[in-house]
């Protein structure tokens, strides 16, 4: 029996390789253990960014800082003077152009989102020089971002320091460090930076209000334009032609019926032309509110309406004119609807004061449903009240009865002087 070939170097059970093989003990495998692993940074772009961030917080740390340092004592000292308010104000501006670079610098390197604050609305020669200066100096963004610089300067030293230290001897936890410090700076960016959302809102209610305003002048005026030009510049031009040609057939010495009826045809449309003129001028703003009041002038229109009305005026002291205004033409529109829509029986109006607010409740016993959507005017006095911070209030179910409440700010009347 033939025995197996045996090597003293082979253990037991290994056998000698066949002729024409390879012996591949203690070799690898060239496709991958031959070659390197391929760099890599040992801190990933963010990380990056973040220790970026803290090492510039000390420059700019030092120049915030020494710009508040600067415009608060600098304003603070000349205030017993008169340019001193001025100055803070000008510094407090200046102070948001920090914000904004804050901002920026947070958005590049922190991916930190924040709402750029909306600019103060300043407008050359708008609400006047003391009321523009006084806006400025009670700027929230303006004062945030002075506290926001000014506290920032023992952490722009901390977060310099510990960042530059760790980069050397602690960098295995460099990355742990660097994302607490960011996260400091985060919440101080959104905290102090971020725009007012009162501020913000409000700033955004009067943008709106302003519209509105700008909107219903325009309207107001091409409603003006257009009865002017259908209506009484009609009957003058009517007129005009008219007397010309009695002129004519006068001078030719045609003194006959037919120049009489001509004559009397001119002077109808004179009295058409004043009536339609008179009705155009109590469009705009009628007589009897001026001379009488917000009482008179209501009982006036109450008279004009297909429903009886019955008009409940308690006002010690007249309001402003234009918030007298508004009411009127409120009120006004809101009858002309109980004529047209509402089917109703009687009406009432009622006007009262309530500490601050001029309060108005129009009543109808029609059939109700009425909404701001209904293509009555509705929306338009809705608008028309929010403009000066009004509410305009609807309760109309189907079937009736139908109370609208508006309600207005209330500003003392100024009285004129008479001419």
């Amino acid at each position: 029996m033939t025995e197996p070939i045996t090597s003293p170097g082979l253990r037991e059970g290994e056998r000698l390789p066949l002729p024409g093989s390879r012996d591949t003990r203690g070799t690898r495998d060239t496709r991958d253990g031959e070659r390197p692993p391929p760099l890599r940074l040992a801190l990933n772009g963010h990380t990056w960014r973040e220790i970026a961030h803290l090492l510039a917080n000390l420059p700019m740390t030092l120049i915030g800082f020494t710009y508040v340092v600067t415009v608060l004592f600098t304003g603070a000292g000349l205030t017993v003077t008169v340019i001193g308010f001025p100055v803070l104000a000008a510094g407090l501006m200046g102070a948001r152009q920090l914000g904004k670079v804050e901002r920026a610098r947070a958005r590049l390197l922190l991916d930190v989102r924040v709402d750029e604050p909306s600019p103060l609305p300043l407008r050359k020669g708008g609400g006047g020089l003391f009321q523009q200066l006084w806006m400025g100096l009670k700027d929230p963004v303006g004062w945030r971002t002075v506290l926001y610089e000014f506290i920032r300067l023992p952490w722009g030293v901390v977060t310099f320091s510990v960042t530059l230290v760790s980069l050397f001897v602690a960098w295995p936890v460099l990355p742990f460090i660097t994302r607490g410090l960011t996260n400091v700076d985060r919440a101080m960016v959104r905290v102090l930076l971020s725009p007012s959302d009162e501020l913000e809102q409000r700033i955004a209610e009067l943008e709106s209000d302003r519209g509105v305003v700008v909107d219903t002048a325009a309207a107001d005026l091409r409603r003006i334009e257009r009865d002017l030009h259908d209506g009484a510049q009609a009957r003058l031009v009517n007129l005009a032609m008219g007397l010309g040609l009695a002129k004519e057939k006068l001078l030719e010495g045609q003194a006959d019926e037919s120049v009489a009826a001509m004559v009397d045809e001119a002077h109808g449309e004179v009295k058409l032309a004043l009536q339609e003129l008179r009705d155009l001028a109590r469009g705009i703003h009628p007589a009897v509110l001026t001379d009488r009041g917000l009482d008179a002038a209501l009982s006036s229109v109450a008279s004009r309406c297909t429903v009886p009305v019955k008009v409940t005026a308690d006002l010690p002291t007249r309001p402003a004119a234009a918030i007298e205004g508004i009411a009127y033409f409120t009120v006004s529109e809101l009858l002309q609807n109980v004529s047209k829509h509402s089917g109703a029986r009687s009406a009432s109006v009622d006007v009262w004061r309530a500490d601050q607010r001029l309060l108005i409740q129009v009543w109808d016993d029609g059939r109700g449903g009425a909404d701001v959507g209904g293509g009555t005017g509705m929306a338009g006095l809705a608008d028309r009240l929010g403009a000066v911070d009004g509410l305009f209030v609807i309760e109309s179910p189907v079937g009736g009865p139908t109370t609208i409440t508006a309600e207005l700010p209330w500003r003392d009347r100024r009285e004129e002087p008479r001419q």
